[in-house]
């Protein structure tokens, strides 16, 4: 056990108390002991040298002496290579074609313009957006059209089994290179980032068991999905292999002229299950609508969900509840949605409601409905083994949970005490735990939020979760926990999604999940799990949100104050005017961390928490615009600052500034005492929203960020959509430079159906000393528009007009 587990075994067996967390630990190591095969005699070996080459539509198969390569170019550029016959499914990853319950599934038809073809050190196939050169000893090297180098994976290792009869696939090593300027993000949710360090990222889903901080990984949600960005382009690699791992990141050294640059590159490490992997090149916008398009478009949330939500482990009765939500009315404060954690349930049981604090549960749904409030359930997936509970009845009368290699249920500890497991890799499972969501509906509840998922039982010493033997069903296939752990919460989301859809089929299902794999955004959001309450957490949490969505889950948050302790009322309000601009905004916290409502940490903080709420509540038709646009293209709301320059090598390395879709660059504070910050720029023409004042990039620039705001700056150019002072949704527009024409699209539609959205397109230019704003396409404008900045920079508002279509200039500041 090393330091990491020591300390996090620690924090479990604190949280859980009492022997159950070590009865289940020995539990579970006893159980792997005589059900895990042990590890014997190995054989390493690599491909050897290629002896023939077959053609497939797409690519085709590279034939080593002891192994095969498969190379395949899919429509839409996306690059398939998979070793030993490993094919692109099963996957859990892939969902091409996904259907609205988010379904569907299968692999994009091959790309037949591409061909495998000799090359002068061995082959070549050659596309619309890449060159994959395969050598004659098994390297295998990504290029763009124009022959820069992306990406060389060195021949693999396998160590295989001797003499095994059991099937269990051989371990596996792959190392790559990488350009000596290139950095790397995602790996799903990681609090080190945005910009991952040199150093190793294990692939675990993990509850650290307590708050972490930047220094704490694995976490909840890993992903084997890089997103690599260089000079030479950017690319996406993903190793679709659901085992145990660890990817081993590598910084390059430039050779200072000499041409002798050190490349960078990563090791990536798995304990057994296949070889393959994707490798999708281009912009970051190109390189995620092509990732989304295999994996599947993020869901869209309903437009409540992008409110101020509440939360709090611990509000305990339904009184409190009204309490909470009183203060927030009668101080004018907006609120959306109030979630209940664990507590609202009758001893921690899984569907069930504690009918002495929460007597009339629907009643208060209700209620609170007619206030404008949702009700938002927490769900854990473990049940608690006890005959006469429905859900553990009607469980175990479905075969549903999950059994040990004997047979036998696999129990753990969690909240309500002793319990089992559903198993979401089995279809009937997923079907009978989905039809249980319909007495969350029935309590009133609009929505779900899983947590506990990775999942988590909790153990005195050693990994907090199933047994490694514990038998899943894998869609049929059969298989063990090595293989099932990290697609455990994307089978649960899955469950739980689809079920929605069927119970309630005329509304968009609102879904967030702990934890989750590759895919996760069909389903729907994440969030930051348990940060800690200190500015390492506050930076942590900017970090997670960036990373997550460059591995294409577009919606998440943080716990707003952090999760554990009771945050100063400076750190509270940096937070929440952080959180007032990232896609998912919700104050959440501890049982022991104390009260999180704004008016708990001072009238000073209460008035600037009101300001941020009312900028939220402004920029609302902006956010939704920027959800329409997730779930078309898979760009996240919140972006890197480099997203549309990619080549600009001082912004790669800026993790503490965001972009909000492309026309907002927003700048938190992350420490503490500061009322001025040094920013960043894009290039192009930025204008303090706060002054009017512009800008211009790339370059560095200090601006005030005064306790009562953070630094936000506009894009020249740019319409966004916005709330009016009367309610009204209106057109923002930020002057474009002299010569030039800006844009922004508008997406309004069904707040909570299914219904086609509408999308409209906006041009802005300057005409006669004026700026005019019109429709693409012709038309009237439709919206109230009011014109900010000017050509040279001062700071006003004006009242644009529809004149004419632009003519000539380039198009500056696409809004969204």
């Amino acid at each position: 056990m090393d330091a990491g587990d020591l300390v996090r075994s620690i924090r479990m067996a604190g949280v859980a108390g009492g022997w159950r967390p070590a009865r289940s630990a020995w539990r579970r190591r006893r159980t792997d002991a005589r059900d895990l095969p042990r590890r014997g005699p190995e054989r390493a070996r690599v491909p050897g040298a290629a002896v023939a080459a077959e053609p497939e539509p797409g690519g085709g198969a590279v034939r080593f002496e002891r192994s095969t390569l498969r190379v395949r170019v899919a429509v839409g550029g996306a690059v398939f290579c998979g070793w030993d016959g490993a094919q692109p499914e099963p996957s859990y990853a892939l969902a091409s074609g996904a259907s609205r319950n988010g379904s569907g599934g299968g692999v994009p038809e091959p790309d037949v313009r591409a061909v495998l073809e000799p090359d002068k050190d061995g082959w070549r196939v050659v596309s619309e957006r890449v060159t994959v050169l395969v050598s004659r000893h098994g390297a295998v090297e990504i290029r763009t059209p124009g022959g820069l180098l992306l990406r060389r994976e060195l021949p693999p290792r396998w160590w295989d089994a001797v003499d095994r009869e059991d099937g269990e696939s051989a371990r596996w090593v792959q190392r790559s290179q990488t350009p000596a300027d290139a950095r790397v993000f995602g790996l799903g949710g990681r609090a080190a980032g945005p910009r991952l360090p040199a150093g190793a990222y294990r692939l675990w889903n993990t509850d650290p068991g307590g708050s972490f901080g930047p220094g704490d990984d694995p976490l909840y949600i890993t992903m084997p999905v890089q997103l690599v960005v260089a000079d030479a382009g950017c690319h996406l690699v993903f190793h679709d292999n659901t085992r145990d791992g660890q990817i081993t990141l590598r910084d390059g050294e430039e050779g200072a002229g000499s041409g002798h640059d050190r490349p960078g590159g990563c090791e990536v490490r798995m304990e057994g299950g296949p070889l393959r992997y994707w490798v999708i090149a281009g912009t970051p916008a190109r390189v995620l609508s092509a990732w989304t398009a295999l994996t599947g478009r993020p869901a869209l949330p309903p437009r409540w969900a992008l409110g101020h939500q509440h939360s709090r482990w611990g509000f305990g009765s339904a009184q409190e509840v009204r309490r909470v939500v009183a203060g927030y009315r009668e101080r004018g404060l907006p609120l959306s949605v109030v979630h209940l954690d664990i507590d609202h349930l009758d001893g921690h049981r899984v569907f069930t409601v504690d009918a002495g604090r929460f007597p009339d549960l629907p009643g208060l749904a209700q209620e609170l409905g007619e206030q404008g409030i949702r009700l938002v359930s927490i769900v854990d997936p473990a049940v608690k083994a006890e005959p006469g509970l429905a859900a553990y009845d009607s469980g175990v009368a479905a075969d549903a949970f999950v059994k040990d290699a004997r047979g036998r249920q696999v129990r753990g500890v969690v909240w309500p005490g002793e319990a089992v497991f559903p198993d979401f890799t089995d279809p009937a499972a997923r079907a009978w735990w989905g039809g249980l969501y319909a007495e969350r509906l029935a309590q009133g509840f609009a929505g779900v939020w899983h947590d506990m998922n990775e999942p988590v039982s909790f153990a005195a010493f050693g990994d907090p979760t199933l047994p490694r033997s514990a038998r899943h069903s894998l869609e049929g296939r059969g298989g063990d926990h090595r293989e099932a752990h990290n697609v455990y919460a994307l089978g649960m989301a899955r469950a739980g999604y689809q079920a929605l859809c069927e119970l309630r089929p005329d509304r968009r299902p609102f879904l967030f999940s702990r934890s989750g794999w590759a895919g996760l955004q069909r389903y729907g959001g994440t969030w930051s799990g348990d940060v800690a309450t200190d500015w390492a957490g506050l930076r942590a949490s900017l970090a997670l949100v960036l990373g997550l969505g460059l591995c294409g889950v577009p919606y998440s948050g943080p716990d707003v104050g952090g999760f554990t302790g009771t945050p100063e009322p400076e750190l509270y309000l940096r937070w929440f005017q952080l959180g007032a601009y990232l896609p998912f905004f919700r104050t959440h916290s501890s049982i022991l961390g104390g009260l999180r409502e704004p008016w708990e940490f001072g009238p000073e903080v209460l008035e600037h928490a009101r300001a941020a709420l009312a900028e939220r509540t402004r920029l609302m038709p902006y956010l939704e615009t920027l959800a329409h646009i997730a779930r078309g293209t898979g760009a996240p709301y919140v972006r890197p600052l480099w997203w549309s320059s990619p080549a600009d090598r001082a912004l790669r390395e800026c993790g503490d500034a965001f972009l909000l879709g492309d026309a907002l660059l927003v700048a938190p504070v992350l420490e503490p005492g500061a009322t001025g910050r040094a920013v960043r720029l894009p290039r192009g023409r930025w204008y303090d929203t706060a002054t009017g004042q512009a800008h211009r990039g790339p370059g560095q620039v200090l601006l005030a960020a005064p306790v009562g705001r953070v630094p936000v700056l506009a894009r020249a150019g740019s319409v966004l959509p916005v709330t009016g002072p009367d309610g009204e949704p209106e057109l923002e527009v930020w002057a474009p430079r002299a010569g030039r024409t800006g844009s922004g699209v508008v997406f309004t539609g069904d707040p909570e159906g299914w219904g086609a959205p509408r999308m409209e397109r906006f041009v802005s230019r300057w005409d006669g000393g004026r700026v005019v704003v019109e429709r693409d396409g012709g038309g009237e404008v439709g919206y109230r528009v009011r014109v900010r900045g000017d050509v040279e920079g001062d700071a006003g508002t004006r009242t644009g007009d529809v004149t004419q279509r632009p003519e000539g200039g380039g198009a500056e500041g696409a809004g969204a």
